[in-house]
């Protein structure tokens, strides 16, 4: 996996969400049970109105594309083990 990696990012500017595609970092990320290194990625319905100014992103800055395929890098899941090939949608 390189430094660095492109991400479509929800994010407030002036009160109003907007997307904007940046250079993140892992650091950037999160902290969650499992990193997942990304093939694949889909934006679905949700993350079309979050990206067209909508407002329905519930925390910010947001990652767009939740709906992926990859594999597990990082694993603090009994469930997951690096090297595990994923299939993720939805939120929650």
């Amino acid at each position: 996996m390189s430094d660095t990696f492109r991400a479509l990012v929800i994010e407030d500017q002036d009160g109003k969400q907007q997307a904007v595609f940046k250079d993140l970092t892992v650091a950037d990320l999160p902290d969650e049970d499992v990193l997942v290194e990304i093939s694949y990625s889909t934006l679905n319905y949700k993350d079309g109105l979050a990206v067209s100014g909508k407002g329905i992103a519930r925390r910010l800055p947001m990652v767009g594309g939740i709906d992926l395929a990859g594999t597990v890098l990082e694993s603090k899941s009994a469930d997951f083990k690096p090297g595990d090939k994923v299939n993720v949608n939805g939120y929650g």
